[in-house]
């Protein structure tokens, strides 16, 4: 592997700003996957931006965004379209600007016949050989505003199979197929884990439950509660929870939130007000040695009943691990 820097976490707005100079320092390609994009702020227009200047230059530049963009309900009002109506004219609004400028772009999940299903929640960004993933944070300002981060990395090996998962990504949905999951190996102390949509099939949350229960001690944190067999076994363990309460949430959010909690009659320690999107479990093994998962899971059942694609690290890496822990202590506890 060729790693030419260690990985670096980057809150919100950090990372925001700093993909914007990454993105106009490429000259070969771009790939961007997100759930939701949008040209909400500042710094949301300024990545576009970016985005479009970098095609005009002849660079390659793919961008994925899930439908959950336009369709995302704000709470249960059904009847009211004229938010949808919104939402879908400044989607499609972006979609024009961006293809008018030579980018690649493409809706992912317009196949899917329910809102929950085919869903792509990874997130990751391509800029030649610099790679922003393992984190959550989605490309529109209300996402940069949230409890969140990326890492990022300069890793041209990785950043090559990344942006050929990247295009598989986008084949597949647009032919409806799902695959099974995948790892790739970063270092001997590292490996990212790939959820390609198969239905039943994560390997994120499976090894979420392994090291689960072998750990001694567990934290983690989540934008949902866990539920589950992960659930379970952390009822059972020395686990601290941080996620939010279904009372400082809204709409659909406050719904899964509250359903999560009487499930599974797990309780939050999380009492900041700003909105929690980070997603990260630190485990603490019989040894005395650490290891953490660090993506876009959120660590819940639902996600893999229904096929989410989804990316994250597993890694015993100290380095990695004392920047979870250093957002932990600032952001979280």
């Amino acid at each position: 592997m060729f790693q030419t820097s260690a990985p670096k976490l980057l809150i919100g707005t950090e990372c925001a700003r700093d993909a914007v100079k990454s993105i106009d320092k490429a000259s070969v390609r771009i790939a961007l996957a997100t759930t939701t994009f949008r040209a909400d702020d500042e710094l949301s227009s300024n990545v576009i931006d970016a985005l479009c200047r970098a095609s005009k230059r002849g660079v390659i530049v793919s961008v994925c965004a899930d439908t959950y963009t336009y369709l995302e309900p704000r709470g249960f009002n059904f009847t009211s379209t004229k938010q949808y109506s919104a939402r879908a004219y400044h989607a499609l609004k972006l979609e024009r600007k961006l293809k008018s400028s030579g980018v690649s772009f493409h809706w992912l999940g317009r196949l899917s016949n329910f809102g929950f299903t085919g869903r792509t929640h990874s997130k990751w960004l391509v800029a030649d050989d610099t790679v922003y993933c393992f984190g959550g944070v989605n490309f529109d300002g209300e996402s940069f505003t949230h409890n969140d981060y990326l890492f990022r990395l300069n890793n041209s090996d990785f950043a090559d199979q990344l942006f050929a998962q990247h295009t598989r990504t986008i084949k597949a949905d647009k032919s409806g197929h799902a695959a099974r999951y995948c790892t790739i190996p970063l270092d001997k102390s590292s490996t990212a884990l790939f959820d390609r949509g198969l239905i039943g099939n994560s390997i994120i949350y499976r090894r979420a439950c392994e090291l689960a229960q072998a750990a001694t001690d567990v934290t983690l944190v989540s934008q949902y509660c866990p539920t589950g067999k992960l659930s379970r076994i952390l009822h059972r363990k020395h686990a601290k929870l941080y996620f939010n309460h279904w009372q400082n949430t809204k709409g659909v959010n406050t719904a899964m939130i509250r359903f999560g909690m009487t499930l599974t009659h797990q309780h939050t320690l999380y009492k900041r007000d700003q909105y929690l999107h980070a997603k990260f479990i630190l485990f603490t093994m019989p040894d005395g040695s650490r290891a953490a998962i660090t993506g876009s899971h959120n660590f819940m059942f639902g996600s893999v009943a229904f096929g989410t694609r989804e990316i994250a690290l597993e890694t015993t890496d100290p380095s990695i691990i004392a920047q979870l822990e250093k957002f932990f202590k600032n952001h979280v506890q």
